[in-house]
């Protein structure tokens, strides 16, 4: 699968496309999410249609920014380090912001692996304020290891992320932050991530306020799911995220025979490669959870060569 549609709503806010030409009313700039995006051979470029935003919406009142493509297409993707230099060199004049979704790109765009992404450590230096940062694309994602007080969503879409991606969140002072998703991906894009670099997220010593954990997209689903089975920070999650991967039987057996998981909101495993034995174990057993086991893929064990992750390429 891959990602065919544009968000809708992001930070509990409506999506409201800006466009320098619209002579329409405009929202109330703290009513909406600015999505900011280029048009594919787009006279403008990326700094102009930043500026032109700056001038037509009040940015002392914007509270979240959605950015999707920024290039125009005649001299192909581009790195996304020019915007994240407009955006910071710009922090000052937008001290509401509490929300930055980065590269909210679908497929017909531009290809997730195909994104050329960059550091990303300075739009949480320049932001303090920031609540929700998603990030999407891992080729050439950096990040180093961070204290931010404010963040209580942090999110990464990647068809491959990098091992130091997750090491550096790991190692990162996050003392508000209560949504975590880390969409994995395989080794060929880049997601070089082992359940070593997992382990800070599950011993329950850091990230205090942590009520959602996303592990997902990962072809090492099974040891996940087994390694969360006995995991201290379950017991005090409201919401994990194993889905869009490679999670068998074994996996998902292992949750089952694990702690127990009746206390959770939901479980999300769709995209997964369970029996139908096995989805209706998990239905009894888990009768007050919301459980998501859309999208089964089947589960013969002669085509372990043929199951693959939701995201990839």
């Amino acid at each position: 699968m891959s990602i065919s549609r544009h968000i809708e709503r992001f930070h509990e806010l409506p999506i409201h496309e800006f466009a320098p030409d619209d002579t329409r009313p405009r929202p109330a700039a703290d009513s909406v999410a600015w999505r900011l995006a280029l048009a594919y051979r787009s006279e403008q470029d990326f700094a102009q249609l930043w500026q032109s935003f700056l001038q037509d919406v009040d940015p002392a009142s914007v509270r979240a920014l959605v950015i999707g493509p920024w290039w125009n297409g005649a001299e192909g993707y581009g790195s996304v380090g020019p915007v994240i230099e407009a955006l910071t060199a710009e922090a000052g004049r937008l001290p509401a912001l509490e929300a930055l979704f980065l590269a909210e790109v679908t497929y017909d765009e531009c290809e997730v692996s195909w994104l050329v992404m960059d550091d990303v450590t300075p739009l949480l230096a320049a932001f303090p304020a920031l609540k929700s940062l998603a990030v999407r694309g891992g080729t050439d994602l950096g990040l180093d290891p961070v204290r931010h007080d404010a963040l209580t969503s942090l999110r990464f879409e990647s068809g491959g992320l990098p091992a130091t991606v997750v090491r550096a969140v790991a190692a990162s002072e996050l003392p508000a932050l209560e949504r975590l998703d880390l969409w994995l991906g395989v080794d060929e894009y880049g997601g070089d991530a082992t359940m070593d670099d997992l382990a800070p997220f599950l011993d329950g010593s850091r990230l205090p306020e942590l009520r959602h954990l996303g592990l997902s997209n990962s072809e090492f689903q099974d040891e996940i799911a087994a390694a969360l089975a006995h995991a201290p920070i379950v017991a005090r999650l409201e919401s994990l995220d194993l889905s869009m991967g490679v999670l068998t039987d074994d996996g998902a057996t292992a949750l089952l025979e694990g702690q127990p998981l009746t206390h959770l909101n939901s479980l999300d495993l769709h995209h997964h490669y369970l029996s139908d034995a096995m989805q209706e174990r998990l239905s009894e057993a888990l009768p007050g959870v919301g459980l998501d086991l859309d999208e089964a893929e089947g589960d013969d064990p002669d085509d372990e060569d043929d199951r693959y992750v939701s995201v990839s390429e």
